[in-house]
């Protein structure tokens, strides 16, 4: 079994932003890359990511979240020539939903 700060240097030793959103929307972790990557870094943990979107971004998420309830693992949120940002859903051992991340795939990395 892997202790919770050995989890959390893996997590930290990531170059992908790692942040994780409970099912209110607020940011319960970020690691090194995303404190580094996102504007705001450590600020956003403990804050409602709805409160840094706005309303179509907002109305996604809410979407998002919602089918992630209904069974749903995974949706490509952002599209470009450098990335693709996915919403994982987070779930406990019974299958219900915590919350959720931002997994990155990057398609050029960033410099």
């Amino acid at each position: 079994m892997v202790d919770r700060l050995t989890l959390l240097a893996i997590l930290d030793s990531l170059p992908d932003p790692i942040l994780v959103a409970d099912t209110d929307h607020v940011t319960r972790y970020m690691n090194r890359a995303a404190i580094d990557f996102y504007t705001g870094g450590a600020d956003l943990i403990s804050r409602s990511l709805l409160d840094c979107h706005n309303d179509q971004s907002q109305r996604e998420m809410v979407e998002i979240l919602a089918a992630m309830h209904a069974g749903e693992q995974e949706r490509l949120i952002t599209l470009t020539d450098e990335k693709r940002v996915y919403m994982r859903a987070v779930r406990d051992p019974d299958g219900k939903v915590l919350g959720y991340y931002e997994r990155y795939e990057w398609l050029k990395k960033p410099a």
